[in-house]
């Protein structure tokens, strides 16, 4: 039996769409270093992989990308890696008694395949039935988005979002939808480029497919 070398294994654990966990695998020490210090090390080694790649880095056009990039991966597409970022949710009393479906369809997220460092493109739609919280629907946006900000697998990013609004919302009467175009599978590998990957989660009342089914209607998709 042959014995795969580190880099074969890479190769497929990367096109297998493989995570490890439900979490978001950070070490013990991520945030001890400031934003700015962060920054000025990515910088001085975007700089090095731009030169590696033979690109003159005299040039005006682009001796500025590395501290762009630094800038872009702490302060912007990896900003949900920092609980600081995360949104302050608030939750209020079902004071007006609604006892059926809310649903909040066509959320727009971008996030980042972790296995190519390439982005992940689609849109999310959720749907909770309360027992007795109910959330602003701009917050929905916003979970959407602090999870969608940093190295992701589609299946991580659907069940963090998934638990959080459990929690948030206490009670287990939520479903969540994500229908995502990833790049590593477009634009390298097999090319695809009209291949999409959709991922479900769901609890409580969701576990009847009758109640899945209006869902599904709702958000007018063909599940």
């Amino acid at each position: 039996m042959s014995i795969l070398t580190d880099k074969e294994l890479f190769e497929i654990l990367g096109d297998q769409h493989h995570m490890t966990s439900a979490e978001t695998p950070m070490r013990p020490d991520a945030f001890l270093k400031s934003d700015n210090q962060k920054m000025t090390v990515i910088e001085k080694h975007f700089h090095s992989i731009m030169e590696e790649l033979g690109l003159d880095m005299t040039d005006d056009s682009l001796k500025g990308t590395p501290h762009r990039v630094a800038k872009m991966f702490v302060q912007e597409i990896f900003s949900g890696l920092d609980p600081k970022n995360k949104p302050k949710i608030s939750v209020f009393d079902n004071s007006y008694h609604y006892d059926k479906m809310l649903v909040e369809a066509n959320i727009n997220f971008n996030s980042t395949c972790e296995h190519h460092f390439l982005p992940i493109v689609g849109k999310a739609h959720i749907g909770y039935v309360s027992s007795g919280k109910v959330i602003g629907l701009s917050k929905l946006n916003r979970i959407v988005d602090y999870y969608s900000r940093r190295p992701q697998v589609q299946e991580r990013l659907i069940m963090q979002i998934f638990n959080d609004l459990k929690s948030v919302l206490e009670t287990d009467n939520v479903i969540v939808v994500m229908e995502a175009k990833h790049l590593c599978v477009s634009s390298r590998g097999i090319k695809d480029e009209s291949s999409y990957t959709s991922t479900i989660q769901y609890g409580g009342i969701f576990d009847e497919k009758e109640n899945r089914n209006d869902f599904f209607n709702m958000i007018k998709t063909d599940k």
